[in-house]
């Protein structure tokens, strides 16, 4: 896939903006849409052709990219009036990188072949950074000739491409068991660091041991390093993201008969936590809220 090739973008929030300027760097034109004007603004002004329609980077595409918060703004974009369905040219190739239900997944990959368009269910890991620096693991589902054809565009935006079969949902099956461990190591590591540091441990120095012991992980490494030492609730990935793909996990175990017999308390403990006021802020702050509960029981 050369230069000339037109790409599409549509969501350019913490994940989507990344790769799409990943995408202008490397000297491709990009047609990028967003709900958010702002957004939309700060796009052009990195050089990308910023649309105020999402129809209007749908038909200038040879291949659209799709980056979406939430399964019902993933539908609606696809299926309302003037979305991908209804404006997309025959033949576009569409790389879906949204977390959404395997079942969605398939819905999407059968309603794009009915109509001629050819479709990839590819959802990332990696958080904002590795948007940003182009290190993300793009776990991808669908007919192999498409991810082929695809490949240099996934190598520009990630460091680990891995297709995983002809399905279209076999990638986010994937990206629902990361993210099921994700939500145990967050939980641990807020668990962790409270209980030490309320038997008089140093932060600090937890952190230079357990990060060299059997207690490491990227999740501790990024949690602590990016947002906790800095005392930082700003989004990477938000609380009320993690409690949703939890959700879906929760709904593919009940699919398959599978117990999540600890997974079901997680999503009881992150909508406590979401309504205490963390929802819209970092994952990585169950650990203030687990500091502040702390302090109540010491009360």
């Amino acid at each position: 896939m050369n230069n000339n090739a037109k790409i599409g973008f549509i969501g350019l929030g913490n994940m989507g903006f990344p790769m799409a300027e990943n995408l202008i760097k490397n000297n491709f034109t990009v047609y990028g849409y967003d709900i958010n004007e702002t957004a939309r603004q700060a796009f052009a002004e990195k050089g990308g052709e910023a649309c105020s329609k999402m129809s209007n980077a749908v038909e200038q595409a040879d291949v659209l990219f799709v980056s979406l918060p939430t399964p019902a703004v993933v539908k609606s974009v696809y299926f309302d009036k003037g979305g991908i369905i209804d404006s997309a040219p025959a033949n576009l190739l569409i790389v879906d990188t949204s977390t959404v239900a395997p079942e969605l997944n398939r819905e999407l990959g059968e309603a794009c072949q009915k109509q001629g368009l050819r479709y990839l269910g590819s959802p990332v890991s990696g958080g904002v950074i590795g948007s940003v620096n182009a290190t993300l693991t793009f776990m991808v589902g669908g007919p192999k000739e498409y991810f082929d054809e695809v490949y240099p565009l996934l190598d520009i935006l990630g460091g680990n491409l891995f297709h995983l079969g002809e399905s279209y949902d076999n990638g986010t099956v994937i990206k629902l068991i990361n993210n099921l461990m994700i939500g145990f190591y967050t939980e641990a590591v807020g668990e962790a660091l409270t209980l030490g540091e309320n038997m008089g441990l140093d932060r600090e120095k937890m952190y230079e041991i357990l990060n060299a012991s059997y207690g490491q992980s990227k999740i501790y490494d990024r949690n602590y390093k990016e947002y906790i030492k800095e005392n930082d609730m700003e989004p990477g990935f938000s609380t009320d993201l993690l409690l949703k793909d939890l959700k879906l996990a929760k709904e593919m175990a009940e699919e398959s008969g599978t117990e999540l017999p600890i997974g079901d308390k997680l999503i009881d403990w992150y909508e406590s936590v979401s309504k205490a006021g963390y929802g819209p802020k970092d994952m990585s702050t169950v650990y203030f809220h687990l500091k502040k509960l702390a302090k109540q029981v010491e009360l």
